[in-house]
C-alpha cells in the first residue's frame, strides 16, 4: 500500500464490517498520492490531534487538485508541499451495523408469589451507527488507533441487564406473555442506550427483542394451560385445523388429517351416546303409553302388539296378563 516511506495510495484496504475506525498515521503524503475512499466511509484529515477536514463522498482524490484546496489551513499546503507531511487520517465506518445481543445470565424480574423473581432471559439485536465524528475522535479515537463493534458490544452488554429489567418492569404487564409487549420494552431500551452511547458519537438506531425464555417448568405449564385451553374449545380447534388441511393442496394427512380425524371419532361417539339416550326417552314414553287406559298394548315376553282382551299372545303363544 505504501511505497517506502512516502505513501502514494492512502485507503483503508483492511475494512471490514465489524469495523468502527482505523487510524492512518504510518506514512508522509507527498504530491502524487492518492486518497481512495469507499462506500461508508468518512476520511477525517488530523494535524496535531485537531480535525482540519472531513471527507465524505467515495471516490479518488488526488492529494495536490482536491485535497490541498480544501486543506487551506495546513502550512504544509499552503508553502507548495514541498517536503512530506506527517498527518493522522482517520477512516470512520458509517454504515449501519447489526448486532447480535442476548443475556449472559438470567435477569430475575419481581413476580408475585415468586420470593427470588422469575428468572427470564432474553435475545434480539439492535442497529448501531457513528453519527458524530467530532464526539467520537474526542472521546475514543484520540487514543487508539482502531475501533471495532466488539468494543461497543462489550459497553452496550454491561448495561443491558438493567436496562431489560427496568423496561420488562415497567412494560411487561403480563408476565407470562412478555412477547406481546416487546415492542414497547424494546423502543424503551433504545432510548435508554441513546443516551449512553451519543456522547460518544454512537446512535443505537434499531433494539429488537426477539425471544423471552422461562425456565423449562414454566414453560412445561405454559405448553399444558394451553393444550386444556385447546381441548376445552374442541370444535373452534377442528374447524381450524380443517382449514388448515384445506388450505394445503393435496395434503390428505399430517397433524391436521389426525386431528381432524380424532374430532370426528370424538363427535361419533357423542353421537352414539346421543343416540342411546333417546332411545331411553322412547322406551320409557312407550311403556307409559302402554299402561294407559284405550292405549297400545304390548307382549311382556316378545314385545308385539297385543289386541285388548286378549288372554293369549298370538306372536309366541304367552299368557297375557288380566290388565292387558
Amino acid at each position: 500500500m505504501f511505497g517506502k516511506q512516502l505513501a502514494d495510495v492512502i485507503e483503508w484496504s483492511s475494512f471490514r464490517e465489524g469495523d468502527i475506525f482505523w487510524k492512518w498515521n504510518n506514512a508522509e503524503i507527498k504530491k502524487g498520492s492518492r486518497l481512495i475512499l469507499r462506500a461508508g466511509q468518512d476520511a477525517v484529515f488530523l494535524q496535531n490531534g485537531k480535525v482540519e477536514g472531513i471527507f465524505q463522498e467515495e471516490g479518488a482524490y488526488d492529494i495536490e487538485s482536491d485535497i490541498i484546496p480544501f486543506l487551506s489551513t495546513l502550512k504544509g499546503f499552503r508553502f507548495g508541499f514541498n517536503s512530506g507531511l506527517r498527518v493522522e487520517i482517520l477512516f470512520v465506518n458509517t454504515k449501519d451495523i447489526t448486532c447480535r445481543w442476548g443475556t449472559k445470565n438470567p435477569v430475575s424480574i419481581p413476580a408475585q408469589g415468586l420470593p427470588g423473581g422469575m428468572p427470564i432471559r432474553a435475545f434480539g439485536n439492535y442497529v448501531i451507527r457513528v453519527s458524530d465524528c467530532m464526539k467520537l475522535i474526542d472521546r475514543i479515537a484520540g487514543v487508539r488507533p482502531q475501533f471495532s463493534v466488539a468494543d461497543v458490544s462489550e459497553r452496550i452488554g454491561g448495561i443491558l441487564d438493567s436496562l431489560l429489567l427496568k423496561w420488562i418492569v415497567s412494560e411487561g404487564k403480563d408476565m407470562f406473555n412478555l412477547q406481546a409487549n416487546s415492542t414497547a420494552i424494546s423502543a424503551g431500551i433504545r432510548d435508554d442506550l441513546n443516551k449512553e452511547l451519543n456522547p460518544l458519537g454512537f446512535t443505537c438506531e434499531d433494539f429488537t427483542c426477539s425471544s423471552f425464555s422461562y425456565p423449562e417448568e414454566v414453560a412445561r405449564m405454559q405448553a399444558k394451560a394451553a393444550g386444556q385451553a385447546m381441548v376445552g374449545d374442541l370444535d373452534r380447534y377442528t374447524r381450524m385445523a380443517a382449514s388448515d388441511g384445506m388450505s394445503q393442496p393435496g395434503s390428505g394427512g399430517g397433524f391436521a388429517g389426525e386431528v381432524m380425524q380424532a374430532a370426528m371419532g370424538m363427535q361419533a361417539a357423542q353421537q352414539i351416546l346421543n343416540a342411546g339416550s333417546a332411545a331411553e326417552k322412547n322406551a320409557g314414553s312407550a311403556a307409559g303409553t302402554a299402561g294407559a287406559p284405550g292405549g297400545v298394548h304390548f307382549c311382556p315376553s316378545c314385545g308385539k302388539p297385543v289386541s285388548p282382551g286378549q288372554k293369549f299372545c298370538a306372536n309366541c303363544g304367552a299368557k297375557l296378563p288380566e290388565s292387558v
